[in-house]
Parts: structure tokens; sequence; C-alpha cells
């Protein structure tokens, strides 16, 4: 069966988008994304040298962008005037590359986007032609508003960055993933295996994550575990769950025909 996972005018096998930060090396980085099978690599501009840095060690040089689709993002913009210069840049650096993952942060204890920056960079963006995935709040009505600007993706949280917390609130995703008509992919909050197959499950089109793997005792052992997560998961999602039923128990044999 073929299920591909569509983002702008490209294909991929793998629904697992992974970071590249907060490695303790390039050597981790490249073993940990090789286990993840990812396709799709996101990469911090502001934090990390894809060369704009010359004489430093370049992530192009572990992880070539023949190999992989490059998802520059805005990581550490607070305003969208910060966040459509920083993918500007990153465009001239990538020889204009399209595809890219906006986030604008509200602050710098939480890490929540701030949306009114967030839709105003959007507009921008996708006037200057580019393809854009995009973090953002749960809310549904702000995802459907990113949809109609002409974002290739939204992206909600499913907790704040970096906290590991989890899907905390199922009900929303469900929602803004009912009414989307582009991929909706959980973005942040994921810390363990379990939480992206509940991702997956719910019937989000991919998971992107950093933290998850790069924090993990054994990030390569980890990152395997959410490859075969988001899989499982996903095959879950297609197959389609028994229903759920509160008061009526149902054996898992028949009743007919038995002895006595």
């Amino acid at each position: 069966m073929s299920d591909l996972l569509k983002i702008a005018d490209k294909t991929y096998k793998s629904r697992l988008l992974v970071g590249t930060g907060k490695y303790k090396d390039f050597n981790e980085t490249r073993a940990a994304i090789d286990a993840s099978g990812a396709e799709i690599i996101t990469v911090a501009i502001r934090r990390t040298n894809i060369g704009q840095n010359a004489g430093e060690p370049s992530l192009l040089d572990f992880l070539p962008p023949e190999e992989f689709t490059y998802l520059p993002n805005t990581a550490g913009c607070y305003s969208a005037d910060d966040a459509v210069r920083t993918l500007r840049l990153a465009r001239e650096l990538l020889d204009g590359h399209k595809l890219v993952k906006l986030e604008v942060l509200g602050d710098p204890n939480t890490l929540y986007p701030n949306m009114t920056e967030t839709l105003a960079a959007a507009r921008t963006l996708v006037k200057d032609g580019f393809d854009v995935m995009v973090y953002c709040s749960d809310d549904p009505i702000i995802a459907k508003q990113l949809e109609e600007i002409g974002c290739v993706a939204v992206m909600p949280l499913a907790s704040l960055i970096g906290s590991g917390m989890g899907i905390l609130n199922p009900w929303n995703l469900q929602i803004i993933i009912e009414n989307a008509k582009v991929p909706v992919l959980v973005d942040a909050g994921v810390g363990t295996a379990s939480d992206a197959a509940i991702a997956m499950e719910l019937g989000c089109q991919g998971i992107l994550m950093n933290t998850a793997i790069a924090a993990a005792g054994n990030p390569v052992l980890m990152a395997g575990a959410m490859k075969k997560a988001v899989e499982a998961g996903r095959e879950a999602y297609l197959a389609g769950r028994m229903p759920k039923k509160l008061y009526s128990a149902s054996p898992s044999s028949p009743t007919t025909g038995m002895i006595g």
C-alpha cells in the first residue's frame, strides 16, 4: 500500500521529521538521524552553521542536502521581521530553497508561539514564494487562518517546546485535523515513543521533534524507537480502532454453540 506524506510538491516515505540541535557533536547528529529514518531535517539558522560562519564545521558536511530535505527554521525569533529576515538568509545560503519552517515565539520562559506575529510573517513569506510549514498553538481557528493564507502545513504544539509533556489537548488536535486541507504535523512536546504513536493514531500526518531524541540517554536508540512509533501509530490510524464501549463488555470468542 502506497502511503506517502506530501508536503508542497514533494512526497516522502518517512512521516518523522527531526531537528539537528542539542546533540554532543555532528557525528551523533548524523547517527541519530540515520536511525530515525527521517528524510526532512530542520535546522535553526540562528544556531547552526550551514555556511554562514566560514572556517567552522558545517552541518552540510555531515548531512548533505543531496541526501536530505533541509527545513530551515526561525527558532529564537520573537518578531515577524526577524523571522522573515532569517528565512531570506536561509534561502541565500541554500541556493534558493523554498521549504521553510516558521516559528515566532512569544516569550523566553514558555517559548509559546506569538500567533499575531506568526500570522504576519506567514503572509509575507507566502507572498515571497516560500513554502511555509508553520509552528502554531493548538487553536483550530488559527490553524484554519494559516491554511487560508497559503501555508503548506500547519504544526500545532502538543505541549511546550522541550517539555516532553506529550499531548495535552487531543480534542483540539482532532478538530484541527478534521478541518484541515493541508497536512497537520505535531510539533513540540513529544517526550517518548508512546506520545508519537498517540499523535499518529489521532490522524496527524507526521511529527517533528528534536529534544525527545537529542536529550534521551541514548539518542540513537530513541531515534529508532520514534521511527517505529510513528509507523505503528500511522498503521493503527489507517486500520481504524475499535469503538470504545464504556458499559458494554464483549467477549473475544463466540458465545453461541457453547457446551453446557
